[in-house]
């Protein structure tokens, strides 16, 4: 089981709940995750049925195999997309827990009579470019809406999780060896020019579902080891409005104690903290990674001087 997987499945556990959840939270965690997935499977349904569909333009994973049958046997699209990832739910539920089943099967569900309601809907673009290109966006927020919010609109993962446990390949060299497969296919069906949109549509949505679950202000983690620590991170303090934190550290080749300092920043504030501890110490070692979320301490900005 991947790690990201094994931390939903923690989540499932719920038998010890904090002293401090106020009786309401349960309701408004619960409208807002329902929320999410509403508009996120609105938004894969629209994306599919007013964009790629009409344009004979299909999306990886189980959606691409629904599109496909659907164009054979003239079948609505939203019955396919509800029965094949079906099976999926039973999988999720066993290896991820009973609230990502849930949330995925009324994402499904909302998807699937989506699809069928705006069928008849006349596309927005014939242009096949334009579609791939809008069609990929707004599969892309909808499905990282529906991530965000525990869920998912594919089963297509789920699949490659179980494969990971007996192959040595990891779930996302699996999950981009099916979607090349069936994004291949669609050349067949199709015609090569529309497998090659379709490729668009599929790099589009990949990209914008990072960038939905992680947000546009991407949040990132700074560590700097450095003998003027202390003016370091009281200028950081000042000039950047940023809480910072002193750890300690030992260097294995020296044995020599060392203070690292950790602060959490926006990738707006990157080049500022980097002008910051070159004023400082030119040579001090600094290494900066991207984080997906931030909660509780004090990552909240303070007035900067």
């Amino acid at each position: 089981m991947s790690s990201h997987v094994k931390v939903l499945a923690h989540e499932e556990e719920e038998q010890q709940k904090p002293e401090n959840l106020k009786a309401g939270a349960v309701p408004k965690r619960l409208l807002r995750r329902l929320v999410f997935l509403t508009f996120g499977a609105l938004f894969m349904a629209v994306g599919l049925e007013i964009f790629l569909v009409p344009n004979k333009i299909i999306d990886g994973g189980i959606t691409g195999v629904s599109i496909m049958v659907a164009h054979f046997t003239g079948v609505p699209l939203g019955i396919f997309l509800a029965l094949f990832n079906l099976p999926f739910l039973f999988i999720g539920y066993k290896q991820i827990g009973k609230t990502f089943a849930l949330s995925t099967l009324y994402a499904v569900l909302v998807m699937s009579t989506a699809t069928y309601v705006l069928h008849p809907v006349k596309p927005l673009t014939i242009d096949p470019l334009l579609a791939a290109v809008f069609g990929g966006i707004f599969l892309g927020v909808g499905v990282g809406l529906v991530i965000r919010s525990g869920g998912s609109l594919d089963g297509t993962e789920i699949v490659a999780i179980l494969i990971n446990k007996r192959t040595p390949f990891s779930v996302g060299e699996i999950v981009m060896f099916i979607n090349v497969f069936i994004l291949g296919s669609a050349g067949f069906v199709f015609g090569w020019d529309h497998a090659m949109y379709s490729l668009i549509a599929y790099y589009l949505a990949f990209k914008l579902i990072d960038i939905t679950i992680e947000g546009i202000d991407q949040s990132k983690s700074v560590w700097i080891i450095s003998d003027k620590y202390r003016e370091i991170g009281e200028a950081l303090t000042q000039r950047l409005g940023r809480g910072v934190t002193y750890l300690e550290g030992e260097g294995a080749y020296t044995g020599d104690s060392k203070k690292v300092i950790f602060v959490v920043i926006t990738r707006l504030e990157e080049a500022k903290l980097k002008s910051i501890v070159e004023d400082w110490d030119s040579q001090a070692f600094l290494a900066v990674g991207n984080i997906h979320d931030v909660k509780g301490g004090r990552f909240k900005k303070k007035d900067i001087h």
